[in-house]
């Protein structure tokens, strides 16, 4: 029999591909406490990585959860894209003897956090003063390519926006970046911005380059390539680290069009805050504003990377749950 807590704390989750990072709230408002981060290959599910979590906060009760996570959340039933795991939302509350619990998007959840999120945890890049009360724009590269956004609801507030746009179709414009996307509809049958700007995406852009290149190499990680491509080690690592950059500002750029996403572009992710000052060098920025007529409507928007040193999609699914207690 499962007992639900009536009274108890909150139970924050931002799931990813590769992470898995758990935080306790004992009421709305509250600090984050006991904040953790998991590899998700640690446990074989999601409902055995919360319980872990749990009976790690005893004698403290949980009595509600909101669980970012990296992948559609369209009905009862989740399925990672990025990873194996499973479940139904209603067996996962039901397991836990939870009030109340909700599952969304996570960068559904990182955009929330945003018009909180402190100056100290953001790097500009680029542009130069937002348009208050305008939509804002958020992508960011990891396991995958996760893409949001927030809208003004007319009444002070924002709405966020769940969608899938990083498996949209990336623009490729030069003749490397075409060799690139030939090489992926082959191996996919689709060439999505995913396959690029993801670290996934990285490693298999490299591997395009040194095989149309004839290079032989022995690097397998998407970190090996950063790091070749950042001290000038390896030139197909280089080279494809640029293209990284580029496509996502390409995206990102599309993004900030069709959004009108004049109060900022938010770029969140493991990848970009690893590649540091180098990234403000990088093709991202030109890319970005390359939109022919449309430059001029993109030149000022700034564009932010995160640089908290927390997962602000906590913040984000805490802010969830006061909407919904």
């Amino acid at each position: 029999m499962t007992t639900t807590h009536s009274h108890g704390g909150r139970l924050l989750a931002d799931i990813g591909g590769t992470h898995a990072r758990f935080a306790y709230q004992c009421a709305a408002g509250g600090p984050l406490a006991s904040v953790v981060v998991w590899p998700v290959t640690r446990f074989p599910s999601l409902l055995d990585a919360l319980r872990h979590y749990v009976d790690s906060l005893a004698p403290q009760r949980v009595a509600m959860a909101a669980i970012a996570i990296a992948n559609p959340v369209v009905d009862d039933a989740v399925h990672m894209t990025n990873h194996d795991w499973s479940f139904s939302q209603r067996e996962l509350r039901e397991a836990l003897g939870l009030r109340q619990l909700c599952v969304v998007n996570d960068f559904t959840a990182l955009a929330l956090a945003l018009p909180t999120l402190p100056e100290a945890h953001r790097r500009q890049v680029g542009g130069s003063t937002p348009v208050e009360g305008a939509a804002i724009g958020l992508i960011g590269a990891g396991t995958g390519l996760g893409v949001s956004g927030l809208l003004p609801d007319g009444r002070g507030g924002w709405l966020p926006l769940a969608g899938e746009g990083g498996h949209v179709t990336w623009p490729a414009i030069t003749p490397r970046e075409r060799l690139v996307f030939d090489g992926l509809v082959r191996r996919h049958g689709h060439a999505s911005a995913e396959r690029v700007c993801s670290g996934s995406g990285l490693l298999g852009t490299f591997g395009l380059l040194c095989e149309a290149d004839r290079v032989t190499h022995d690097i397998t990680t998407a970190a090996a390539v950063s790091d070749a491509a950042l001290s000038h080690a390896h030139p197909q690592a280089l080279e494809a680290l640029a293209l990284f950059c580029g496509v996502l500002g390409a995206v990102a750029g599309n993004l900030a069009l069709t959004l009108g996403a004049r109060g900022g572009v938010y770029i969140g992710g493991g990848i970009v805050p690893r590649l540091g000052n180098w990234f403000d060098g990088s093709p991202f920025r030109e890319r970005f504003e390359a939109k022919g007529r449309f430059g001029d409507y993109l030149r000022p928007i700034p564009v932010w990377v995160i640089t908290a040193p927390e997962s602000p999609a906590l913040q984000g699914v805490a802010s969830l749950l006061d909407s919904l207690d």
